[in-house]
This record gives structure tokens, sequence and C-alpha cells, in this order.
């Protein structure tokens, strides 16, 4: 019975995948090439030009990038689409710019007042958060 189990719901797969570390020649490669970019790409650019940040709307590659890089960065809501659903601006910088991206992610939101406090569905009352004390 646990074998039938097993194969209805694949679990050979993850069975399989617990044997190994999650990281297989193609991830690796992937990891240098990214790491590549963030070294040759982002980081002498930053420098040769004498930026402070790197600013990108919503979720990019260069999040990715910078992140495997080791990079500092911070998001904070820059808008809402259509829908209503919101997104944000990234502001990305070499290590050690974290006080400057604070800075100007804090100037960005003071001057924009874009941030909406989410619908509240119910009211936080005494008796919801601690219950009868």
């Amino acid at each position: 019975m646990m074998q039938e189990k097993l194969e209805e719901y694949g679990q050979q797969t993850l069975i399989e995948s617990e044997k190994t570390n999650g990281i297989g020649e193609k991830e690796r490669k992937a990891a240098e090439y990214l790491e590549k970019l963030s070294r040759d790409g982002f980081e002498r650019k930053m420098k040769d030009y004498k930026l402070d940040a790197l600013v990108t709307l919503g979720i990019s590659l260069a999040m990715t990038v910078l992140a495997i890089g080791g990079y500092p960065g911070i998001s904070v809501p820059a808008g809402y689409q259509s829908v209503g659903m919101p997104f944000g601006i990234y502001f990305g910088g070499l290590k050690g710019s974290e006080p400057k991206l604070i800075e100007m992610a804090y100037a960005f939101e003071q001057a924009t007042r874009l941030r909406k406090p989410p619908p509240q569905f119910f009211q936080l009352t005494n008796h919801f958060l601690f219950g009868t004390v």
C-alpha cells in the first residue's frame, strides 16, 4: 500500500532530491555567471560612473544579480497597478552603502506619500488579540 501511494503522488522525485545538496552543475554555473555579472557589470559601472544607487521598478533581474553578489538593497512602495495591486521601487548599491540607500528610500517615501495602509477587514480588539483575560 505504501508503494502505491509513493507512485500515486510522485514521491520518488522527492526521495531522490533529498539525496542531493540541491546544487547541480547547471545551478553552479548559473550562480557563477550571476556573480560575474555582479562583479564585472554592476560593481564596475557603479564605480566608473560614481553612482550612488541602481534604481529599478518592481521585481527585476537587477535584484537577483545584486542578491547573488551580496549587495544591499531596499524596496519601498511606488504605486498601484490598475487592479489595485501595489508595486515597489528598488534601490540597490555597493557593499557599505546601506545608510545611503535607506536615506534615499525614506526620501522617496516622504516625497511621494504613495503607501496606503491595507484595508482593515476586522477590528483588532483586546478580546481578539488576547481572549478573555
